[in-house]
């Protein structure tokens, strides 16, 4: 099969799906492959394709396509709102192994969304409303869409599902927060039920999800088709293989300290750049250490954050992780509120 149909096979089981949320700059082909052999979901997502007037697809995402390592289906998604350059776009990257065409109108960063674009355009729906339209009239293969509750409220998402419902799209993801709201606490997902009651087409739940023990009952309790994870499994990359052992009823594997260790020296290896600084390599890890450490603790979040070199980077991640103890690796609740936004 091709992976759009694939992925339309795995719209129609009944088994609940997990998805890779697309993550800017963190769910490349190197974090795919690293993903994806601690288990990994059953579909991927790319980064976002940056789309304006003259654009053509970014050749480091299309490699995550191209060169899939995971011989799972992998979704692309467009963001921008120039309607024939996101139809042009949508038709060049049908040439390409894709699963799916992904709508953004979720990224909340001020950057995006102050150019009227991803979550940005929730604040225009005659806008989104035409470019679904025309996506839809281009996009062959499975076309799909990822939003947020709203822009300012989450009283917003009524219109916003009625629009949606007007498009035969194939998914809609939804996180469930608004634009403004980034990613502070205050999930709702009361609201996903809601759409996955509503909507014809199947609804994923993206959102702050963090154990196997809480996708279950997310599961149970929105009916959605499924769950898009995206900080959890950076901190977590087992966790997809922990949702499916909770749905089968089956324990709970558990890392331990230097399992997560062997995942860091793994994340160290597929993301450094030959060539580049070192304190550019330590940079470029912190990234990801801020999500794995608000499962490790905020003693490590403050010892690592504070790091330069590649040898005080490892000195710090031993005198936390050199240890055969189980870890779960969820998130506590945090006295600092930069640990707390990254949840």
């Amino acid at each position: 099969m091709t992976p759009a149909e694939t992925f339309s096979a795995l719209l129609r089981g009944t088994a609940p799906l997990t998805a890779l949320a697309p993550m800017q700059d963190v769910t490349t082909l190197q974090f795919m492959r690293v993903i994806d052999r601690y288990g990994g979901p059953e579909i991927y997502w790319t980064e976002y394709f940056r789309v304006h007037g003259d654009s053509r697809p970014e050749k480091w995402i299309l490699d995550s396509i191209t060169k899939n390592p995971t011989g799972k289906p992998v979704v692309a998604q467009l963001i921008g709102n120039d309607i024939p350059a996101l139809v042009r776009n949508a038709k060049l990257l049908q040439k390409f192994p894709v699963a799916a065409i992904d709508l953004n109108l979720g990224c909340p960063a001020p950057i995006v969304y102050r150019k009227c674009a991803g979550g940005g355009l929730l604040r225009e729906p005659a806008k989104i409303d035409a470019i679904l339209g025309a996506l839809r009239d281009a996009v062959t293969i499975p076309f799909t869409v990822k939003t947020r509750l709203g822009f300012e409220s989450a009283a917003e998402f009524d219109a916003l599902l009625a629009l949606f419902a007007k498009h035969p799209i194939d998914l809609l993801t939804v996180h469930a927060r608004t634009v403004k709201q980034m990613y502070r606490p205050g999930v709702r997902y009361d609201l996903i039920a809601l759409a996955a009651k509503q909507m014809k087409c199947p609804v994923l739940l993206n959102g702050n999800v963090f154990s196997a023990a809480q996708a279950k009952q997310l599961l149970a309790e929105t009916q959605v088709r499924g769950l898009m994870i995206g900080r959890g499994a950076i901190r977590n990359p087992w966790l997809f293989d922990q949702i499916r052992a909770e749905l089968r009823g089956d324990k709970i594997k558990l890392p331990t300290g230097r399992d997560v260790l062997a995942y860091i020296h793994e994340l160290w290896d597929n993301e450094i750049t030959p060539g580049v600084k070192e304190s550019a390599q330590v940079q470029r890890m912190k990234k990801f250490m801020n999500f794995i450490g608000a499962g490790i603790g905020e003693k490590f979040l403050h010892d690592i954050r504070r790091v330069a070199t590649t040898a005080d980077f490892w000195r710090v991640c031993g005198e936390f992780l050199d240890h055969n103890e189980p870890m779960e690796l969820e998130p506590a609740p945090a006295a600092d509120p930069n640990l707390a936004a990254i949840l």
